[in-house]
């Protein structure tokens, strides 16, 4: 069985530089799950700087749903799955789950897509758990700063952090990367 690491901390806190570089440790050897989608501009940019920083010999699925399909179709091909990031794909699955349209969202509503996103991060885990490949996760701490005040941003930030919860308690091992210094913390 591969071993789980998960790798968070916040905005520009240096997870993807450092996942990537544990990344290269397994060669060419590496498939990139890229969870992101390009709704704007900005977004592109962001995917564009992402995908020049990688390894160009690794291959790349684009994906933020049925992580689980990938690992189980890529497992034995692979030594390193690395997927960016967590928060990401919550965030496109929540918007999915809602159609796009979250402005009449209710408690009961929110409740319903976090069961549904946790069926996919439980499902995901347990696919890492059974692959031979190693994984590497990245994820966001959204938390550590003020409560939101809509709705939708504070449904994000705690299904996001219930998540983040599930990965790490299932991960082998978890980092935090702080101003670019990976530390870690299991």
């Amino acid at each position: 069985m591969g071993k789980c690491i998960l790798v968070t901390g916040g905005a520009r806190s240096g997870k993807s530089k450092f996942s990537e570089k544990l990344a290269r440790s397994y060669g060419d050897k590496v498939l990139y799950i890229a969870t992101a989608v390009a709704f704007d501009r900005e977004m592109e940019d962001r995917i564009k700087k992402h995908k020049e920083s990688r390894n160009k010999e690794w291959m790349t699925v684009e994906t933020y749903k049925d992580i689980h399909k990938v690992i189980h179709k890529y497992g034995e091909d692979y030594s390193c799955f690395l997927l960016d990031c967590i928060t990401v794909m919550v965030t496109n699955q929540l918007l999915e789950y809602f159609h796009y349209d979250m402005e009449y969202a209710r408690i009961e509503d929110y409740n319903r897509a976090e069961e549904h996103i946790k069926e996919q991060i439980i499902t995901m885990m347990e696919a890492i758990k059974v692959s031979p490949a190693d994984t590497i996760l990245v994820t966001n701490e959204v938390g550590w700063g003020i409560v939101p005040e809509n709705p939708v941003a504070r449904a994000f930030r705690d299904i996001s952090g219930r998540i983040n919860q599930i990965a790490a308690e299932r991960a082998d091992e978890v980092y935090l990367a702080v101003s670019g210094i990976p530390v870690r913390i299991k």
